[in-house]
């Protein structure tokens, strides 16, 4: 496992994917293995992951960003989780995939806005690639095809090393979309399914983003059995 010390300029970095997933229990994973990765432990890492309904809210939002009533949640399936990332109120689901680099960025230049800006790239670049124009809009986060918001950022930093990460759309439920205002903004959300079809397998998709994150990032992704079961 690099722990990017002296493996410049591509460094072997852990794939972790975990398919389908709740938010609370690949949450607490990300937290172990950040305090894992910042004792140096363990090397720089990415996690892969489609979760079950659920709205986040960063550190600028509140549960007034949500237009649903307690009961209507619950009905939906969808729960609520309050954590330390940027931003406001976001939803994670079925037929989006989310990305969580925990990188060490004393090694990638202990810039944040560039990591950041990294991240859109990534998704911009793959979108590229599969015939869809996104951009970047000034003063507004995430990744967006003409006014509409096709993929989000969200990101924690502590002793520099990064959590939480990037989220594309693939083909999420926008019924659940609406019962939010995405970053406490009335803004319209799309995805990859509204734009071009055949549509991409959730997989092909994951592939394609972590191959453009590789090449951002001058990195290796692996997946080693053994590797990954000792960070558990």
């Amino acid at each position: 496992m690099c722990l990017r010390k002296s493996c410049l300029p591509l460094c072997k970095v852990t794939h972790l994917a975990l398919d389908r997933a709740d938010y609370s229990s690949t949450y607490d994973l990300q937290r172990r293995l950040h305090h894992r990765r910042v004792a140096g432990e363990i090397g720089d890492l990415v996690i892969t992951v489609e979760h079950d309904p659920v709205f986040t809210i960063g550190r600028s939002g509140s549960r007034d960003s949500i237009l649903a009533t307690d009961e209507e949640l619950v009905r939906a399936g969808i729960s609520v989780h309050q954590i330390e990332r940027g931003g406001d109120v976001t939803y994670h689901g079925p037929g989006q995939l989310v990305v969580y680099p925990l990188f060490d960025l004393r090694h990638y230049g202990r810039d944040i806005k560039e990591y950041i800006r990294n991240l859109e790239e990534t998704m911009v670049r793959y979108l590229a690639k599969i015939g869809i124009d996104a951009n970047r809009r000034d003063g507004l986060p995430g990744i967006w095809v003409g006014k509409r918001k096709i993929g989000s950022i969200g990101v924690s930093i502590r002793n520099w090393v990064t959590m939480h990460g990037l989220a594309l759309n693939v083909s999420v439920d926008r019924e659940h979309w609406r019962m939010i205002h995405p970053c406490g903004m009335d803004i319209e959300v799309i995805s990859i399914a509204d734009l071009i079809s055949p549509l991409p397998a959730l997989a092909d998709v994951e592939q394609g983003i972590l191959n453009e994150l590789a090449v951002i990032f001058s990195l290796e992704l692996i997946s080693e059995e053994e590797e990954v079961r000792s960070l558990f």
